[in-house]
Protein backbone atom coordinates (compact mmCIF):
# COMPACT_ATOMS: atom_id res chain seq x y z
CA UNK A 1 0.00 0.00 0.00
CA UNK A 2 1.77 3.58 -1.11
CA UNK A 3 1.88 6.07 1.57
CA UNK A 4 -0.29 8.96 1.60
CA UNK A 5 2.17 11.73 0.80
CA UNK A 6 5.96 10.73 0.26
CA UNK A 7 8.31 13.35 -0.38
CA UNK A 8 12.24 12.55 -1.36
CA UNK A 9 15.07 15.46 -1.25
CA UNK A 10 12.46 18.28 -2.26
CA UNK A 11 14.36 21.39 -2.76
CA UNK A 12 12.42 24.47 -3.88
CA UNK A 13 14.07 28.45 -4.27
CA UNK A 14 12.76 31.71 -4.82
CA UNK A 15 15.56 34.05 -6.13
CA UNK A 16 17.93 34.48 -2.63
CA UNK A 17 15.10 32.57 -0.59
CA UNK A 18 15.99 28.67 0.15
CA UNK A 19 12.19 27.44 0.75
CA UNK A 20 12.61 24.21 1.20
CA UNK A 21 16.25 22.04 1.85
CA UNK A 22 16.36 18.67 0.85
CA UNK A 23 12.35 17.98 2.69
CA UNK A 24 12.65 13.97 3.05
CA UNK A 25 8.67 12.90 4.70
CA UNK A 26 6.15 9.78 4.58
CA UNK A 27 2.79 9.96 5.93
CA UNK A 28 1.07 6.61 5.69
CA UNK A 29 -1.92 6.56 5.21
CA UNK A 30 -5.35 7.15 7.21
CA UNK A 31 -2.81 8.82 9.63
CA UNK A 32 -3.72 12.20 11.04
CA UNK A 33 -0.08 14.24 11.15
CA UNK A 34 0.96 17.53 11.68
CA UNK A 35 3.17 19.83 10.31
CA UNK A 36 4.25 23.02 12.29
CA UNK A 37 6.84 25.94 12.20
CA UNK A 38 7.16 29.31 12.99
CA UNK A 39 5.98 32.00 9.94
CA UNK A 40 8.71 31.15 7.04
CA UNK A 41 9.39 27.59 7.66
CA UNK A 42 8.44 26.68 4.30
CA UNK A 43 5.01 24.54 5.72
CA UNK A 44 2.90 26.79 3.14
CA UNK A 45 5.66 25.83 0.48
CA UNK A 46 5.58 22.65 1.50
CA UNK A 47 1.70 22.64 0.23
CA UNK A 48 1.99 24.16 -2.66
CA UNK A 49 4.21 21.56 -4.15
CA UNK A 50 1.83 19.02 -2.64
CA UNK A 51 -0.71 20.58 -4.62
CA UNK A 52 1.18 21.17 -7.60
CA UNK A 53 0.73 24.96 -7.37
CA UNK A 54 4.71 25.14 -7.13
CA UNK A 55 7.04 22.86 -8.70
CA UNK A 56 10.55 21.71 -6.73
CA UNK A 57 13.74 22.57 -8.14
CA UNK A 58 14.87 19.14 -6.87
CA UNK A 59 13.32 15.91 -5.66
CA UNK A 60 10.36 13.35 -5.85
CA UNK A 61 6.73 14.18 -4.54
CA UNK A 62 4.18 11.57 -4.43
CA UNK A 63 0.36 11.88 -3.29
CA UNK A 64 -0.91 8.36 -2.65
CA UNK A 65 1.56 7.26 -4.79
CA UNK A 66 1.25 9.22 -7.83
CA UNK A 67 3.47 11.41 -8.98
CA UNK A 68 2.45 15.13 -8.63
CA UNK A 69 4.38 15.73 -12.11
CA UNK A 70 4.23 12.94 -13.90
CA UNK A 71 0.79 12.29 -12.84
CA UNK A 72 -0.21 15.41 -11.76
CA UNK A 73 -4.53 14.63 -12.36
CA UNK A 74 -4.44 11.67 -10.04
CA UNK A 75 -2.04 13.37 -7.54
CA UNK A 76 -4.67 16.14 -7.77
CA UNK A 77 -7.89 14.29 -7.27
CA UNK A 78 -6.09 12.48 -4.43
CA UNK A 79 -5.80 15.46 -2.39
CA UNK A 80 -8.07 17.69 -0.89
CA UNK A 81 -6.56 21.93 0.26
CA UNK A 82 -7.72 23.97 2.93
CA UNK A 83 -5.92 27.05 1.64
CA UNK A 84 -4.65 30.00 4.46
CA UNK A 85 -6.12 32.81 2.89
CA UNK A 86 -9.66 33.34 2.04
CA UNK A 87 -9.99 32.70 -2.08
CA UNK A 88 -13.23 32.69 -3.25
CA UNK A 89 -15.88 33.58 -6.14
CA UNK A 90 -18.34 36.66 -5.45
CA UNK A 91 -20.34 35.88 -8.19
CA UNK A 92 -21.66 32.65 -6.87
CA UNK A 93 -23.80 31.22 -3.84
CA UNK A 94 -22.69 28.57 -1.42
CA UNK A 95 -23.98 25.78 -3.72
CA UNK A 96 -23.52 26.91 -6.70
CA UNK A 97 -19.74 26.94 -5.83
CA UNK A 98 -19.33 23.84 -4.29
CA UNK A 99 -21.75 22.42 -7.70
CA UNK A 100 -18.55 24.22 -9.92
CA UNK A 101 -15.42 22.80 -7.65
CA UNK A 102 -17.43 19.32 -8.19
CA UNK A 103 -16.83 20.13 -11.78
CA UNK A 104 -13.46 20.51 -11.66
CA UNK A 105 -12.48 17.18 -10.45
CA UNK A 106 -15.33 15.63 -13.07
CA UNK A 107 -18.15 14.89 -10.57
CA UNK A 108 -21.55 14.51 -11.26
CA UNK A 109 -24.80 14.27 -9.63
CA UNK A 110 -23.10 14.17 -5.81
CA UNK A 111 -25.80 16.46 -4.66
CA UNK A 112 -26.12 14.32 -1.66
CA UNK A 113 -22.33 14.52 -0.43
CA UNK A 114 -22.76 18.55 -0.87
CA UNK A 115 -25.71 18.10 1.01
CA UNK A 116 -23.56 16.27 3.87
CA UNK A 117 -20.69 18.33 4.06
CA UNK A 118 -22.50 21.79 4.11
CA UNK A 119 -24.90 19.79 6.84
CA UNK A 120 -21.84 18.90 8.96
CA UNK A 121 -20.00 22.69 8.34
CA UNK A 122 -23.53 23.78 9.39
CA UNK A 123 -23.85 25.83 5.76
CA UNK A 124 -26.97 24.16 5.15
CA UNK A 125 -29.11 27.69 5.89
CA UNK A 126 -26.43 29.40 3.67
CA UNK A 127 -26.66 27.37 1.33
CA UNK A 128 -28.90 29.98 -1.48
CA UNK A 129 -26.47 32.45 0.02
CA UNK A 130 -24.45 34.89 -2.10
CA UNK A 131 -20.40 34.24 -1.44
CA UNK A 132 -19.77 37.82 -0.64
CA UNK A 133 -22.32 38.01 1.47
CA UNK A 134 -21.01 35.91 4.53
CA UNK A 135 -19.08 36.17 7.65
CA UNK A 136 -15.13 35.51 7.66
CA UNK A 137 -16.28 32.35 9.59
CA UNK A 138 -18.67 31.26 6.91
CA UNK A 139 -16.18 31.60 4.07
CA UNK A 140 -13.83 29.62 5.95
CA UNK A 141 -16.30 27.19 6.44
CA UNK A 142 -17.16 27.19 2.22
CA UNK A 143 -13.25 26.65 1.84
CA UNK A 144 -13.22 23.54 4.00
CA UNK A 145 -16.23 22.26 1.99
CA UNK A 146 -14.74 22.86 -1.27
CA UNK A 147 -11.92 20.74 -0.45
CA UNK A 148 -13.86 17.90 0.49
CA UNK A 149 -16.53 18.36 -1.99
CA UNK A 150 -14.71 15.52 -4.40
CA UNK A 151 -14.10 13.20 -1.14
CA UNK A 152 -10.28 12.90 -1.38
CA UNK A 153 -8.48 10.30 0.54
CA UNK A 154 -5.88 12.88 1.37
CA UNK A 155 -6.91 16.09 3.30
CA UNK A 156 -4.57 18.97 3.71
CA UNK A 157 -5.41 22.08 6.33
CA UNK A 158 -3.42 24.73 6.85
CA UNK A 159 -4.74 26.69 9.26
CA UNK A 160 -8.54 25.96 9.21
CA UNK A 161 -9.27 27.77 12.63
CA UNK A 162 -7.55 31.08 12.11
CA UNK A 163 -10.42 33.12 12.78
CA UNK A 164 -13.11 31.23 13.35
CA UNK A 165 -15.19 30.76 16.46
CA UNK A 166 -15.13 28.21 19.55
CA UNK A 167 -18.30 26.52 18.47
CA UNK A 168 -17.59 25.93 14.37
CA UNK A 169 -13.62 24.78 15.86
CA UNK A 170 -15.35 22.13 17.73
CA UNK A 171 -17.97 21.23 14.54
CA UNK A 172 -15.06 21.18 12.34
CA UNK A 173 -12.99 19.07 14.33
CA UNK A 174 -15.60 16.54 14.97
CA UNK A 175 -15.92 16.06 11.43
CA UNK A 176 -12.93 16.17 10.68
CA UNK A 177 -12.38 13.17 12.88
CA UNK A 178 -14.92 11.60 11.65
CA UNK A 179 -13.19 11.74 8.52
CA UNK A 180 -9.75 10.68 9.66
CA UNK A 181 -11.80 7.37 11.19
CA UNK A 182 -13.09 6.66 8.03
CA UNK A 183 -10.07 6.45 6.54
CA UNK A 184 -8.52 9.45 5.47
CA UNK A 185 -5.67 11.08 5.87
CA UNK A 186 -5.30 14.42 7.59
CA UNK A 187 -2.12 16.68 7.44
CA UNK A 188 -2.79 19.37 9.50
CA UNK A 189 -1.01 23.10 10.04
CA UNK A 190 -1.92 25.43 12.69
CA UNK A 191 -0.38 28.07 15.35
CA UNK A 192 -3.18 26.23 17.61
CA UNK A 193 -0.41 24.18 18.99
CA UNK A 194 -3.22 22.38 21.74
CA UNK A 195 -5.22 21.81 18.72
CA UNK A 196 -2.01 19.59 17.08
CA UNK A 197 -1.26 18.48 20.71
CA UNK A 198 -4.77 16.47 20.78
CA UNK A 199 -5.41 15.85 17.51
CA UNK A 200 -1.94 14.78 16.16
CA UNK A 201 -0.26 11.19 15.94
CA UNK A 202 2.87 12.41 14.60
CA UNK A 203 4.28 15.97 14.43
CA UNK A 204 7.13 17.12 12.04
CA UNK A 205 8.72 20.58 12.57
CA UNK A 206 9.71 22.43 10.37
CA UNK A 207 12.47 25.92 10.77
CA UNK A 208 14.20 27.27 7.66
CA UNK A 209 13.22 24.72 5.14
CA UNK A 210 14.06 21.60 6.94
CA UNK A 211 12.53 19.51 8.96
CA UNK A 212 14.25 19.76 13.02
CA UNK A 213 12.18 17.07 14.67
CA UNK A 214 9.66 14.34 13.59
CA UNK A 215 8.08 12.10 16.15
CA UNK A 216 4.76 10.94 17.67
CA UNK A 217 3.26 13.67 20.09
CA UNK A 218 3.91 11.97 23.11
CA UNK A 219 8.20 11.43 22.09
CA UNK A 220 7.75 15.25 21.98
CA UNK A 221 6.58 15.81 24.49
CA UNK A 222 9.00 13.82 25.90
CA UNK A 223 11.76 15.67 24.61
CA UNK A 224 11.08 18.68 27.15
CA UNK A 225 12.55 17.52 30.39
CA UNK A 226 11.53 20.01 32.82
CA UNK A 227 8.09 21.06 35.11
CA UNK A 228 6.48 24.18 35.57
CA UNK A 229 5.78 25.26 39.31
CA UNK A 230 3.55 28.26 39.57
CA UNK A 231 3.68 29.83 43.04
CA UNK A 232 1.01 32.83 44.57
CA UNK A 233 3.36 33.93 47.29
CA UNK A 234 2.92 35.91 50.55
CA UNK A 235 5.85 37.66 49.72
CA UNK A 236 9.24 38.20 48.15
CA UNK A 237 10.53 34.92 45.92
CA UNK A 238 13.68 34.06 47.36
CA UNK A 239 16.89 35.12 45.74
CA UNK A 240 18.24 31.84 45.26
CA UNK A 241 15.21 30.70 43.34
CA UNK A 242 15.21 33.52 41.04
CA UNK A 243 17.51 31.62 38.17
CA UNK A 244 15.01 29.03 37.99
CA UNK A 245 11.90 32.03 37.11
CA UNK A 246 10.71 31.32 33.91
CA UNK A 247 8.58 33.98 33.72
CA UNK A 248 5.70 36.21 36.53
CA UNK A 249 2.67 37.79 36.57
CA UNK A 250 1.32 40.49 38.85
CA UNK A 251 0.32 38.27 41.42
CA UNK A 252 2.42 35.12 40.50
CA UNK A 253 5.73 33.61 39.61
CA UNK A 254 6.56 30.41 37.64
CA UNK A 255 9.47 28.52 37.96
CA UNK A 256 11.09 25.67 35.65
CA UNK A 257 12.50 22.52 37.13
CA UNK A 258 14.36 19.48 36.13
CA UNK A 259 12.94 16.98 38.24
CA UNK A 260 10.48 16.27 40.52
CA UNK A 261 13.02 16.79 43.47
CA UNK A 262 13.58 20.08 42.39
CA UNK A 263 9.98 20.95 43.63
CA UNK A 264 10.91 19.83 47.91
CA UNK A 265 13.90 21.77 47.47
CA UNK A 266 11.96 25.08 45.78
CA UNK A 267 9.36 24.31 48.99
CA UNK A 268 11.99 24.11 51.66
CA UNK A 269 13.91 27.74 50.12
CA UNK A 270 10.48 29.45 50.19
CA UNK A 271 10.05 28.06 53.71
CA UNK A 272 13.46 28.81 55.13
CA UNK A 273 12.59 32.75 53.59
CA UNK A 274 9.44 32.62 55.73
CA UNK A 275 7.36 33.31 52.92
CA UNK A 276 3.50 32.05 53.05
CA UNK A 277 2.19 29.82 49.83
CA UNK A 278 -1.21 31.39 48.84
CA UNK A 279 -1.32 29.12 45.85
CA UNK A 280 0.85 26.24 43.85
CA UNK A 281 0.08 24.31 40.72
CA UNK A 282 2.53 21.89 39.24
CA UNK A 283 1.96 21.72 35.54
CA UNK A 284 3.60 18.88 32.94
CA UNK A 285 5.05 20.59 29.78
CA UNK A 286 2.57 20.89 26.54
CA UNK A 287 3.26 20.73 22.98
CA UNK A 288 4.26 24.69 23.07
CA UNK A 289 7.00 24.03 25.44
CA UNK A 290 8.27 21.38 23.16
CA UNK A 291 7.77 23.36 19.95
CA UNK A 292 10.06 26.42 21.73
CA UNK A 293 12.56 24.03 22.79
CA UNK A 294 12.87 22.29 19.49
CA UNK A 295 13.06 25.83 17.58
CA UNK A 296 15.70 27.04 20.42
CA UNK A 297 17.77 23.82 20.09
CA UNK A 298 17.79 23.63 16.02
Amino acid sequence: MPAAIELCEVHKRFGDLQALSGIDLEVPQGEFFGLLGPNGAGKTTLISVLAGLVRADRGTVRVMGHDVRADYRAARRSLGVVPQELVFDPFFTVRETLRIQSGYFGMRDNRAWIDEVMHNLDLASKADVNMRALSGGMKRRVLVAQALVHKPPVIVLDEPTAGVDVELRQALWEFIRRLNRDGHTIVLTTHYLEEAEALCERIAMLKLGRVVALDSTPNLLKRVHHLFLRLRLGGQLPEELRPLEHGSTADAHVLRLKSYDDVEQALSSIRRAGCRIEEMELAQPDLEDAFVDVMRRS
